[in-house]
């Protein structure tokens, strides 16, 4: 086991910024409002035909429903105990696959597919496996595809996984959170450890090979002492992947937010001693960061995929199913096709008048440039191999914008560079996503924009 790098407090304070997570680039507060359906109908066709016959496509469907509120959550949900919602929703998912299939002029391979939300499991495993067989009816499945879902460990039952399991699923995520019950109670997600470990215990019966979890610091009355026993005991169960993320606490934009009293929030100091703890637990136990604050396990795909130079990461985060084209189906879903993002309209009733009326529900994006395209590249380079090169065609931009933001990376060590490229120190891959945000030249000129009103 490699050893534990210390990190110096100060340089973790100095680089806790709000920054993207670089899933799409540019990010999504830089695209246009409103995206003209034929120019994405026109894109989308023309990148599936070069990318499916040789990678295929991985599929991202967003099923919105919750039966209760989990007040920290940032996903755009719909709560509901209402479960006739199931079949109109599905209805409209099969009208916009309909919709795709007509763009498309080749059978589609699927590689991927990953069910989120929401609670994807509020779905009936009945109506799980008509969604799934929807978009494998007379579509080819890629000898090394990989299918997710995101579960409840409330909400998921032996039998949805069972229907999963056959239908080809292999990677289950659990979002955790925390496990003190306080905690729960705050956030109003009671899922007691007992539940969570049965959870992954019928996961894994099941045939499940990846057993994910997902856990947040930094969320109201957390301690270092109590977060320190959530990981203790979810190392319990060593699922395959851990998601350790900090908790963004954005009440302007979600309203459930506001319930928190912000006096409970945890003090920076005590986030940070939360992270560099929780980071110390996990390296000692086997798991390896592979950056963005997602660990995984020596076995599983993703980091075998990681060592090989051949991860990816889109919408979904890290990926090992490396495809140029991915297509979000359902309300708020994501798209990227290499060289346009896309996000379909955010409300239900919307979502549903666009699909009845025939029309793709895509509402926001963007159709990347050149310029773009090469600093994206920089941008997954980094972020999934942790190093990248240096085209000519951006010479005078690095020089304008980018050198002088990794002269001051590289003066605390975290990257080295020349002309040609740049490589990621070992430190430095603790702080991957400021290095990203070096190469973010639309940040960059917004900020200069905003210093000059000022």
């Amino acid at each position: 086991m490699e050893e534990v790098l210390k990190i110096n407090p100060l340089l973790i304070r100095k680089y806790n910024l709000q920054l993207p997570k670089y899933t799409s680039y540019p990010p999504v507060s830089f695209w246009d409002n409103y995206l003209a359906p034929n120019l994405w109908s026109a894109n989308f066709q023309k990148e599936f035909n070069n990318n499916n016959h040789t990678e295929g496509i991985s599929i991202y469907i967003h099923l919105p429903f919750c039966e209760s509120l989990c007040t920290y959550c940032g996903c755009n949900k719909k709560i509901t105990t209402d479960h006739t919602i199931e079949d109109e929703y599905l209805l409209a998912i099969e009208k916009e696959w309909k919709l795709y299939r007509n763009l498309m002029q080749q059978t589609p391979v699927i590689r991927e597919i990953h069910l989120g939300g929401g609670t994807p499991t509020f779905f009936s495993p009945r109506n799980l496996k008509r969604l799934v067989s929807l978009i494998l009816k007379n579509s080819i499945v890629h000898p090394a595809h990989e299918f997710s879902v995101e579960g409840h460990s409330g909400h998921t039952t032996g039998k949805h996984l069972e229907i999963l399991y056959s239908m080809g699923f292999r990677r289950i995520s659990y979002s955790v959170v925390d496990i003190d019950i306080e905690i729960q109670r705050i956030i109003n997600r009671i899922q007691p450890f007992e539940k969570v470990e049965n959870a992954a215990k019928m996961a894994r019966e099941a045939g499940f090979t990846s057993v994910n979890f997902e856990l947040l610091y930094g969320l109201p009355k957390q301690t270092n002492q109590s977060f320190e026993k959530t990981i203790e005991q979810s190392l319990t169960l060593m699922p395959d992947r851990i998601a350790f993320e900090k908790y963004t606490h954005v009440p302007w934009a979600k309203k459930s937010q506001r319930l928190f009293d912000e006096n409970d929030l945890p003090a920076v100091e005590e986030k940070i001693r939360m992270y560099t703890r929780g980071k110390e637990m996990l390296m000692q136990h086997g798991y390896v960061d592979i950056g963005m604050d997602q660990f995984t396990l020596a076995g599983d795909s993703l980091y075998k995929a990681w060592k090989k130079g051949k991860i990816h990461r889109n919408f979904m985060g890290y990926s090992a199913q490396n495809t140029g084209l991915l297509l979000g189906l359902g309300v708020s879903a994501f798209s990227d096709t290499g060289t346009a993002l896309a996000q379909n309209i955010k409300s239900l009733h919307d979502y549903f008048a666009s699909i009845s009326n025939n029309q793709l529900a895509i509402k926001k994006g963007y159709i990347l440039n050149e310029e773009d395209a090469l600093f994206r590249k920089n941008i997954l380079d980094i972020s999934c191999r942790g190093k990248t090169s240096f085209g000519e065609k951006q010479s005078s931009l690095l020089e304008q914008y980018i050198f002088p933001k990794l002269a001051l990376l590289a003066f605390d060590g975290l990257v080295s560079y020349d002309m040609a490229g740049l490589e990621v120190s070992r430190l430095g891959h603790f702080f991957i996503r400021n290095i990203c945000n070096a190469f973010d030249i639309h940040s960059h000129r917004a900020k200069i924009i905003s210093n000059k009103a000022v």
